[in-house]
Formats: C-alpha cells, sequence, structure tokens
C-alpha cells in the first residue's frame, strides 16, 4: 500500500541548513560501526530525517514538550516519544504535518522470509527486507535499486551493538519508508525515473552486502552474511519482474553507494543482455587517506571489517590479488576496472569523510575540529587549508574513473553528504547545480545518453547553490 504526503513546508529558506545532535556522541557511535542519530527537542526548531538521508522535516515548534527520539534513516513511524507530554508532541506533529510538504509517499516493507532458509539473514538472523514501489505506465519494466547507507561494523562490539538497531535487524526496522528525490513518483520531482519499479534494499549486515562467514557463533548469535543477502534480495526482485528489465539503475547513499560500485557488474549480469543497466554511487566514493594526525585510520578500519566477515572473497579478484583485501573497500582500487557504466556524484568535502576520515574523534583528542566538524563556517583558516588539501586528494583519485562519456561524475563543493534521495538536494528550485544543472537532470541525461555530465565544482565557498550540513552537539543534550 502507498501512502501518499502533501505538505508544504511554510517559509524555510533551506531544510538542509538544519541543526542536529551529533558530533561528540556520534563520533564515539561512528568509531564503533554504529551509524544513527537521536534528535532531541523541545522549543524552537527541530527538524527529522525520515529517510536516511530520505525526506527531511522541518519542524517549528513554538512551546515546550517531551523529549524526542528520532533515528536517522527512518519512516515517520519511527520516531520515539518520552516524557510526560509525549501526547502533547504528537498531536503537535499531526497538525505539523498537516501544514508541511513533503513531495514523498510511504511504501510497506518487504521481508524476504525465504532467504532465511539460506542463511541470507541480518545480523541476528532476522530475514532481510526491501520497500518496493511498483512500477507503472511506460515505466513497468524499469527499475531503480537503491541500497541503503549506514556505515560499518569492524569487530564483535560493534557488530552486537548494530545488531540490535535497524542496521542489524529487520526486526528494528519501521514498516514504511518515505520515498522522495530519486525515488518520488511525481514527474516534476523525478522526470526521468518517477514511473520505475523503485526499490530501496534495507542495509542490515554491516558489510555493503560483502560478508560471509558460515559459522555462527553461539555466544554471540552474529551473522555475517551480507553477500548472501545480497544475492537472497536480487533473486526475490527478479522472480518479481526485475528478470524483464528494459532499463535498471543500481544506486545508493553511502556504504550503500559503495555497495552499489562493488556489485554493479553482478547486478549487469543478472540483467537481460539488451537491458540499459547502469550504476549511481552517490557519497560512497571513500577515499584512501591519512588522519591529520598522518595515521591510516581508515585503511585499518576497513581492514578490520574484511576480517569480522569474511569479505575477501567476495571482493573483486582483479584488487584482491594484487593488493591487501581491506583496500579492496575503496573504489579507487576497484573503478577502472568496472565495466558497467557508472556515475559518481559526491561532494568534494563530504561531511561523512571529513568527521570520521580526515578528522575522526580518535586523531582529535583534545576537540580541535570539534566546531569545524559541525558546522565548516566555524573552520579556521588552517583547518580550511588541510579540507582544501583533502578535496585535491579527493580529486586527484577520482582520477582514476577515466574520461570515457559512460562514466559521469558531479563533484560539488558542499560540505554534504548523499544528496540524491532528498528532493531538495536532488530536483527542486534551489537545488546545488553545476553549470546550471541539477543533480537529477544531470544523471538522467547521463542514464539515457541526451548529454554526457563530468563535472567538477569550483573550491569552496565558490559555490552558492550549496546546501551545507550543519550538525548540532550531542554533548549540549
Amino acid at each position: 500500500m502507498l501512502v501518499l504526503l502533501s505538505f508544504r513546508i511554510p517559509s524555510l529558506a533551506r531544510c538542509s541548513d538544519f541543526r542536529r545532535k551529533g558530533a561528540a556522541g556520534e563520533r564515539g557511535e561512528r568509531e564503533r560501526g554504529i551509524n544513527h542519530r537521536r534528535v532531541e527537542g523541545g522549543t524552537g526548531f527541530t527538524k527529522a530525517r525520515l529517510d536516511s538521508p530520505g525526506v527531511l522535516l522541518c519542524l517549528r515548534l513554538g512551546f515546550s514538550a517531551g523529549r524526542v527520539k528520532i533515528e536517522e534513516g527512518v519512516g515517520i513511524s519511527e520516531f520515539r516519544m518520552e516524557g510526560a507530554k509525549s501526547y502533547a508532541w504528537r498531536r503537535a506533529l499531526i497538525w505539523v504535518l498537516i501544514f508541511l510538504k513533503v513531495e514523498g509517499y510511504f511504501v510497506d516493507i518487504t521481508y524476504v522470509e525465504d532467504a532465511v532458509a539460506k542463511g541470507a539473514v541480518c545480523l541476528d538472523g532476522s530475514p532481510p527486507a526491501y520497500h518496493l514501489s511498483p512500477g507503472f505506465g511506460s515505466g513497468v519494466n524499469n527499475w531503480l535499486v537503491q541500497i541503503e547507507g549506514g556505515g560499518w561494523c569492524n569487530n564483535v562490539t560493534t557488530c552486537l551493538a548494530r545488531k540490535v538497531t535497524r542496521l542489524g535487524s529487520s526486526k528494528q526496522m519501521v514498516k514504511q519508508l518515505a520515498f522522495s528525490g530519486i525515488l518520488s513518483n511525481t514527474p516534476p520531482f523525478n522526470p526521468d525515473f518517477y514511473n520505475w519499479n523503485k526499490v530501496k534494499v534495507r542495509y542490515c549486515d554491516g558489510s555493503s552486502f560483502t560478508g560471509d562467514v558460515e559459522r555462527v557463533d553461539p555466544v554471540t548469535n552474529l551473522h555475517y552474511r551480507g553477500a548472501r543477502v545480497w544475492l537472497a534480495i536480487m533473486e526475490d526482485l527478479l522472480a518479481r519482474g526485475m528478470d524483464k528489465a528494459e532499463n535498471a539503475l543500481l544506486s545508493g547513499c553511502s556504504a550503500g553507494g559503495l555497495t552499489s560500485l562493488l556489485h554493479c557488474d553482478n547486478f549487469r549480469a543478472l540483467l537481460p543482455t539488451g537491458a540499459n543497466v547502469k550504476c549511481l554511487s552517490d557519497a560512497g566514493y571513500f577515499i584512501n587517506v591519512k588522519d591529520i594526525t598522518g595515521r591510516a585510520h581508515i585503511a585499518a578500519f576497513f581492514d578490520d571489517v574484511v576480517t569480522t566477515h569474511g569479505s575477501a572473497k567476495n571482493l573483486p579478484s582483479f584488487c584482491t590479488s594484487r593488493m591487501a583485501p581491506g583496500l579492496c573497500l575503496f573504489p579507487q582500487y576497484l573503478v577502472q576496472q568496472i565495466q558497467t557504466p557508472l556515475f559518481i556524484l559526491n561532494a568534494a568535502y563530504d561531511s561523512w569523510q571529513i568527521k570520521n576520515i580526515l578528522a575522526p574523534g580518535v586523531a582529535d583528542p583534545h576537540g580541535t575540529w570539534h566546531d569545524c566538524k559541525l558546522d565548516i563556517k566555524q573552520c579556521s583558516s588552517s583547518q580550511l587549508q588541510i579540507m582544501q588539501g583533502f578535496r585535491t586528494e579527493f580529486l586527484d583519485v577520482l582520477a582514476e574513473l577515466g574520461s570515457s562519456s559512460s562514466r559521469g561524475m558531479f563533484i560539488n563543493s558542499c560540505y554534504a553528504h548523499c544528496q540524491s534521495e532528498m528532493q531538495e538536494t536532488w530536483l527542486a528550485s534551489n537545488s546545488p547545480m553545476l553549470q546550471n544543472t541539477t543533480i537529477g537532470k544531470a544523471v538522467g541525461d547521463w542514464f539515457y545518453g541526451r548529454s554526457a555530465f563530468q563535472k567538477i565544482d569550483c573550491p569552496y565557498p565558490c559555490d552558492s547553490t550549496c546546501h551545507n550540513r550543519i550538525f548540532e552537539d550531542y554533548s549540549a543534550a
């Protein structure tokens, strides 16, 4: 069942200029492999993400109330309300939603129950899941498969923590997710993909769908089965009509964007020979660079992910035969050999990479980068110089993508992470643009071969169309 939403956001310049709880507490959780956020609000300006990064609700509530917990990347039914005045919050949210407009709609969850017998399960052993919005009209044989993001877990401790969340268990997932942006079903907001079959694959394995360890420790009951989950979901979608696909796009955000690269050629091999199949990675081009102390923090982390999940055998052999398997999670070592057409959508100052690769908490024990990571406008001149160096390294490794017209790129100079699932950044009147072209139009033109698109923005702060992320501080809660 699909439930249409029709809310209008009143007198707010940009939903992306929002304040959220998320530095000190998030830093620790990110390093433990947990990728969720809690937003607690009372009086004033509160915003909630409905889908990761999904639809943003901008709520201006002018009264005091109990606490509200909102987990990033979830549907509106996953609002957690606490305190004596939670009823007042609930009523207020209902009224706010009536007066707000989000160009999106809710889509029910589908559990792949028969995957359990194949051992294709989430970290906790529950069945994998996805949300499917059926195609219609001329799009009935076209498929868009969007992979959810959500970081990784790199050892037993972080995977145990993840196991009790939606990122490790389908038991914790909401029954409905809001679709918007590239998943929108409205022509003005998604003209090239609005009537396609649109799938949001839920992410519950913590390895970008690469893990496969047969043994399950009875003490932890952790199942490292991401690669099996990938195959089980693809088989289920093929049985639902994807085997007749004429056009197909595998896409994803963050860890899901990495998945779309890792599985790109495999996805192509599953579909009819004559189908037009391409892949889009949104904020998934993670680069192998040292942190501000000169340590290879992210490389060590990815190595732990591959070891924990037994991923090496499921990573491209052309990479694992040349270097340590953990390095084969970095797109810069993969893209040259990917045969399927690719589009890279990424911010050159990707907020997740700045916070977790360049300046992770372990590299900044005194919090020198604290304010800068919350808001790029708070960065000192020396910090901005380091971030400009990060951009240079990012563009250097991006050159591995090559100049073929089958390769597209939209690299803007924003402090952002994931731009395809939010309507405001995908295609709207004030969306980010490069050479007067929105992300939605650039991707559509590239997919249908109307025109090539390979654009790289000028350095920060030149781009006035950016929707730069602003985070709030958990430590202030």
